[in-house]
């Protein structure tokens, strides 16, 4: 029978008081100097004992076994980072993954290489501290690559007892709420958050050099605006007013696009009151830009090279597995019109409003009472979406579903909007921006007509309406879910497993 966690804390809790008692720190300093563990492994393991190099490593007690007068420690840090490299021959110019470079050692620890306070050390030692070794670099007797320790330094004291090696890590429900030991025990998961990290340098990076300025805009907001989204609501104290995280970055964006910034964008948090499911959280991250004298089209170039360069810098080919599929990335994506996915799915026309009311109604839809544009929406998630395994650029959206969208000029019914969808899920959504202050007004009445007033999209956002009227340039605007996309770059089927610290019930 294993013993209570209450009692391996006391115990714990008794090794470092005799650590203490032996005038160590048991919560460590600066360790300056240290190898990455990587590096290490691949210097010349095979040296004579007199010519093996010298090393000095940190990093966190993963396994212990001990034997007499020599304990063997393996020792685990995060310097396994995959790299890419160039082929040569026929495939040139492209780029694979090499095998990843362990960050886990072995450390052998003598009771007379160490000496009598580090051997002292030695015994006092768990799995989860975290250790730095100075020795040399070599191989065991059998072959094992392994740094012969002849100091120990304690860095810092685990004081809760870490899952063990073949159970401890399965649950999932255990994995979120101890986010930081996943990460230690499980390596998809900090591949997962490293590639996260690329996916976004890279859009950066992308965005940079097409000469587009980041900027930051606020998350409280007077008035929630840019979607229609349930926001957070809170009260500032100081000015006894209410206000709203933010459910979209865009009518901020616009403002400085009024004020001639040409291309701007932001990559940050939206918080949305709303349901949790595996392709949503309430908080969540958005990469929204804006392209002075762009359109929806300059949009759909745009996207497509900006996530083709996202594919490519995780150095596995343009396709990659999602699930049982495949995704192909390989440029030129499709593009078709919603009208005519619409007719093919559903099987009548968008604008035929008495079809379109048989058809929701034959769907089990209500429809009475509904605008058939709203039906026209409904039918188009629940018949057509499914389908879109993508990537596939879907464009020109009925234009009541679109009221920050420019119309096309030939057909007002229509807005010059698109979304990319891949896998059956939006990724993209994009337009040309509605630039008219006049009929911005309109459609904002028309859209908040008829909402009970305690409702936050209830109130017209005047002060945009202000900076519209003196002049926005025509421009394309992008929103791109960048946890969406990491899902679909990482083979993900939640979206809980690409946010380090997706939102949980309370534990009980």
């Amino acid at each position: 029978m294993s013993e209570h966690p209450d009692t391996l804390e006391a115990s714990r809790v008794d090794k470092l008081r005799r650590l203490e008692a032996l005038g160590i720190d048991p919560w460590g300093g600066r360790f300056d100097g240290h190898w990455p563990i990587a590096e290490v492994l691949k210097l010349p393991a095979d040296l004579p004992e007199a010519d093996r190099p010298r090393v000095r490593i940190a990093g966190r007690i993963v396994s212990r076994r001990d034997g007499g007068r020599v304990h063997f420690l393996d020792l685990k840090d995060s310097s396994g980072e995959p790299t890419l490299r160039e082929l040569k021959g026929e495939h040139e110019g492209t780029v694979e993954r090499v095998p990843d470079l362990s960050s886990r050692i072995q450390v052998m620890v003598g009771q007379k290489q160490v000496g009598e306070t580090g051997w002292a050390v030695a015994q006092l030692l768990d799995l989860g501290d975290i250790l730095g070794v100075d020795g040399t670099f070599g191989r065991t007797r059998r072959g094992e690559p392994t740094v012969f320790a002849d100091g120990l330094t304690i860095l810092c004291k685990s004081l809760l007892p870490h899952p063990d090696k073949w159970g401890g890590m399965q649950d999932i429900e255990y994995r979120l709420r101890h986010r930081y030991l996943d990460l230690i025990y499980n390596p998809e998961t900090l591949d997962r958050a490293r590639k996260r990290v690329r996916i976004i340098r890279t859009m950066r990076r992308y965005l940079d050099d097409l000469g587009y300025l980041e900027v930051e805009t606020p998350t409280l907001h007077a008035i929630a605006g840019g979607a229609a989204a349930r926001p957070f609501v809170t009260h500032h104290n100081a000015l006894d007013i209410r206000l709203y995280q933010r459910i979209a970055l865009e009518l901020h964006l616009k403002r400085l696009l009024v004020g001639g910034m040409e291309k701007v964008y932001e990559i940050g948090r939206v918080f949305r009151n709303e349901g949790i499911s595996p392709r949503h959280n309430p908080e969540f991250t958005m990469m929204e830009l804006y392209q002075a004298y762009g359109d929806y089209r300059t949009m759909m170039d745009l996207t497509e090279g900006l996530i083709v360069a996202c594919v490519r810098s995780l150095g596995e080919g343009l396709k990659l597995p999602f699930g049982p599929r495949t995704i192909d990335f390989t440029p030129p994506w499709p593009r078709v019109a919603y009208a005519d996915l619409f007719r093919q799915y559903v099987g009548v026309a968008l604008d035929d409003a008495a079809a379109v009311r048989r058809a929701a109604e034959a769907a089990g839809m209500p429809a009475a009472g509904k605008h058939p544009d709203v039906l026209v929406h409904h039918l188009f998630e629940e018949k057509v979406e499914h389908h879109l395994e993508g990537p596939v650029f879907v464009y020109d959206y009925p234009a009541s579903l679109c009221p920050l969208t420019k119309r096309k000029r030939d057909n007002p019914a229509i807005a010059e909007r698109f979304e990319l969808y891949v896998q059956g899920m939006e990724l993209a959504n994009a337009y040309t921006e509605l630039n008219d202050p006049i009929t911005q007004e309109e459609t904002f009445r028309t859209q908040l007509a008829g909402l009970p007033e305690e409702e936050s999209m209830a109130r017209m956002d005047e002060d945009f309406l202000r900076a519209l009227r003196h002049g926005m340039p025509p421009a394309g605007g992008l929103g791109i879910g960048v946890d969406r996309l990491v899902m679909l770059l990482t083979n993900t089927q939640t979206i809980r497993d690409v946010i380090l610290f997706p939102l949980l019930r309370p534990e009980k």
